[in-house]
């Protein structure tokens, strides 16, 4: 073997090295887009899911809450606010977050504080059934507590 590390050898590990990963990169996506329809739950995506849905990035909640871990860490996670303030009950989530979000702000002193984003109730129970589908999402035990 070469004493020297030559220009033909860098070039060899560089496009060995590329076309490796790109082949990793080639396996994963095919493999994420074979898994995907057994955990995105997209059989249930209603039209009042695609509007809450809407409205979340309108308002940009994304910006203080997370979501299934992504997203701005100043609020509560809530991909599993439905389980967690509803029970898996439907119609006592839409009550407390129809309470819940036309009670903000709470001005309580030393929190941040959620705006009022003045949503009528369809709007909420809009964005209740998004966080209802997004409870039932298959993210591998997301969050690792219930409280998020």
């Amino acid at each position: 073997m070469s004493e020297s590390f030559t220009k033909g050898m860098a070039r060899n590990i560089y496009y060995g090295g590329s076309i490796f990963f790109f082949l990793i990169f080639l396996a994963l996506t095919f493999h994420t887009v074979k898994e995907m329809p057994k955990r995105d739950n997209r059989e249930n995506i209603t039209e009042a899911v695609e509007r809450g849905k809407h409205l979340w990035e309108k308002n940009n909640c994304i910006g203080c809450h997370t979501l299934i871990g992504e997203g701005a860490y100043f609020a509560p996670e809530l991909m599993n606010v439905y389980d967690r303030r509803g029970g898996g009950n439907e119609v006592a989530f839409k009550a407390f977050l129809n309470g819940w979000m036309n009670a903000q702000p709470l001005n309580i002193p030393g929190r941040r504080q959620m705006p009022n984003f003045h949503l009528n109730d369809q709007e909420i129970d809009d964005l209740a059934e998004f966080l209802i589908w997004t409870s039932k999402l298959d993210a591998n035990n997301w969050p690792p507590n219930i409280e998020g």
